[in-house]
């Protein structure tokens, strides 16, 4: 071998292995120079990032009832399927929902954690004057914000629901043995991809951006979707809307990236720790999931209700991870649900 092919070889290498702790780029902010627009309504925060916001059926002022919608990975706050019911004008039900940091018009937060997606929840009631307390709904990765609401917001929640929420394999009051086998339902690639997000933060870009081996199928967008999702996926298609491009507009490490870090890091997290956030019976707390969920395994769901028995539980039968965006009388079952707490809903 001449030594120009070392040198070839030893300067790829260099490279290759200098490339895991280069920086990712840094996000296209909105409204700056060279980056997406500001399309959309903004709050700004205390620590002065701007949060993009969406309203959707009754106008506040003639509501009966305010919720806040916290969307899932890979989506926006243009994602509110479940406002498309009547149900929604027949109650007169107010909703916000709104990018979170890194998301679409929303400033990215790269100390962004549990706590404080709270606290910019907390922020968003206060300046859009929900009230002194507003009901919330989390999809998916969303779930999780949705429990640090209870955890650090409480005293501003009148009731929760969290739809198919996203569980950390690594929550301590998981049983090693069922965490373990949930886990390994998932695709290898994506059980490297979670303990990249786990172990060595500091790779996730460079593990979701190589072409060495596949990254996380969820990021790529090739997740272990069930036949119920296909369905519902495949008349979503067919409706010409998508708002794909928007979620990442800013870039995916700030979105995807670091919703990856936070959710399956080591945080100050545990949904079984918590206590009844509705000790008097003022609120409740409403859990929802498909038994053919091929995203989040529907035995960790069924765990942490039996933990908690203050969490009413409904379990889908026959329906996958994305149940939320599908048929209207499921839509309907959620919110009826939710708001029956008021003793106004019959």
């Amino acid at each position: 071998m001449s030594w120009k092919i070392r040198v070839v070889l030893l300067i790829g290498f260099v490279a290759w292995a200098y490339r895991p702790f280069r920086p990712p780029p840094p996000p296209r902010l909105c409204g700056t120079k060279g980056g997406p627009p500001v399309v959309g309504p903004r709050i700004q925060l205390r620590d002065g990032r701007n949060l993009s916001y969406k309203e959707h059926g009754v106008p506040k002022e003639a509501a009966k009832y305010k919720v806040i919608l916290v969307h899932g990975f890979s989506s926006s706050k243009h994602e509110a399927s479940i406002t498309a019911t009547d149900l929604v004008e027949k109650l007169g039900i107010y909703f916000v929902s709104f990018d979170r940091p890194g998301y679409g018009e929303s400033d990215p937060d790269p100390k962004r954690t549990i706590k404080s997606l709270a606290l910019d929840i907390e922020e968003l009631g206060l300046q859009l004057q929900l009230g002194a307390k507003f009901y919330i709904i989390g999809i998916s990765m969303g779930g999780q914000a949705v429990w640090g609401c209870l955890k650090y917001i409480p005293h501003r929640v009148k009731g929760a629901a969290l739809l198919a929420p996203v569980v950390n394999y690594w929550w301590p009051s998981f049983p090693p043995a069922l965490a373990t086998e949930a886990y390994h339902l998932q695709p290898v690639q994506d059980q490297w991809a979670l303990r990249v997000a786990r172990h060595a933060p500091w790779l996730v870009y460079w593990w979701n951006t190589q072409k060495w081996f596949p990254g996380s199928s969820v990021a790529a967008g090739t997740q272990n979707f069930t036949a119920p999702d296909l369905q519902i996926i495949a008349k979503m298609a067919a409706s010409g809307v998508s708002h794909k491009a928007y979620a990442t507009q800013q870039g995916v490490h700030e979105s995807y990236h670091r919703d990856m870090m936070v959710g399956f890091g080591h945080r100050d997290l545990d949904p079984m720790q918590l206590e009844d956030p509705f000790p008097h019976g003022e609120g409740s707390v409403h859990l929802w999931h498909g038994t053919d969920d091929g995203v989040v395994p529907v035995s960790l769901q069924r765990y942490i209700a039996e933990e908690l028995p203050w969490v009413q539980y409904h379990e889908l039968p026959n329906a996958g991870h994305l149940f939320s965006c599908g048929e209207t009388a499921v839509k309907d079952a959620i919110l009826s649900k939710l708001l029956m707490a008021d003793k106004m809903v019959h």
